[in-house]
């Protein structure tokens, strides 16, 4: 458990582009969206996480709602989040929990591009990126930042956001003028090479990545995948991010929905985010 004293100064990994966002996120996580997303994220990974008691790195922990949940259920959680803010507010969720809870949990300043500095030589039975890679220049050099610190046998979990619902997403709305223009940004990133740009719901300057791309990348790191989840399908096809359903028969049907189209084809494809569970199976080498 950390104080605000306990953590340091500063925003480290300040070049990612969430601060932009930072305010609207803030505004909106008793939202239905952020409801949908942390309940499907969570029993996503309780199918692969190893038994509680098991150590887990969730790097931009956010306001720390996954990192508290693991914790509640018994994992050791050491967050990381360069945002003070964002860490602000996780510490107050953090400390309204009792104490064995916040016991098992950690909270340091730091990111992505220098976790050496935070963690050391560590590695963890699962390391967490949720919702933080659009918002960072590029996926290869963090994910192989990341696989260093995977345990042999341990997790990766990664949540993006992909091409397709970068493109999906207005033409679901019926925002023609703007899933052509997305179709347009698709066209002119593969032709230049490089990621799709977008401006995303709370507008923060966002990247998407292809899935098979991203999938790869992973593996020439020595990390295969498991499975993967679509995140928010039936929920977003509206500008409106109203409150949750108040009749708690309504809610949870809603969210197990939401979990059968996460893990079924085609519905899956069409998610806001897609959610890798990449499995540690070897050391890459040079020249492999």
């Amino acid at each position: 458990m950390v104080s605000p004293g306990d953590v340091a100064d500063g925003d480290p990994g300040a070049d990612g582009t969430f601060s932009d966002g930072r305010s609207g996120w803030l505004g909106r996580l008793g939202n239905v969206r952020n409801v949908v997303r942390q309940e499907m994220i969570s029993r996503q990974l309780g199918k692969h996480l190893p038994a509680p008691s098991a150590t887990v790195l969730d790097v931009g922990a956010g306001q720390g709602t996954q990192a508290i949940r693991l914790a509640r259920a018994g994992y050791r959680v050491l967050a990381i989040e360069p945002d003070r803010s964002m860490r602000d507010t996780f510490l107050a969720g953090l400390v309204a929990e009792p104490a064995e809870v916040q016991d098992r949990v950690e909270l340091r300043a730091g990111s992505v591009g220098n976790l050496g500095a935070v963690t050391g030589n560590a590695v963890y039975d699962a390391v967490l990126l949720l919702g933080v890679l659009m918002y960072l220049p590029a996926a290869e050099p963090v994910v192989a930042e990341l696989a260093e610190r995977v345990a042999p046998g341990g997790l990766l979990a990664l949540a993006a956001r992909t091409t397709t619902s970068a493109i999906w997403r207005p033409a679901a709305r019926q925002d023609w003028r703007a899933a052509l223009a997305a179709f347009d940004e698709y066209d002119r990133a593969r032709a230049g090479r490089r990621d799709m740009r977008y401006t995303n719901e709370i507008g923060a300057p966002s990247r998407a990545d292809d899935l098979d791309a991203l999938t790869n990348i992973a593996a020439a790191h020595g990390l295969a995948l498991e499975n993967w989840y679509g995140v928010r399908i039936a929920v977003d096809s509206e500008e409106r991010d109203p409150a949750p359903p108040s009749d708690p028969d309504e809610l949870a049907a809603l969210l197990d929905v939401e979990e059968r189209l996460g893990t079924t084809d085609p519905y899956r494809q069409l998610g806001q985010l897609a959610h890798l569970i990449l499995r540690k199976t070897q050391l890459a080498t040079a020249g492999d």
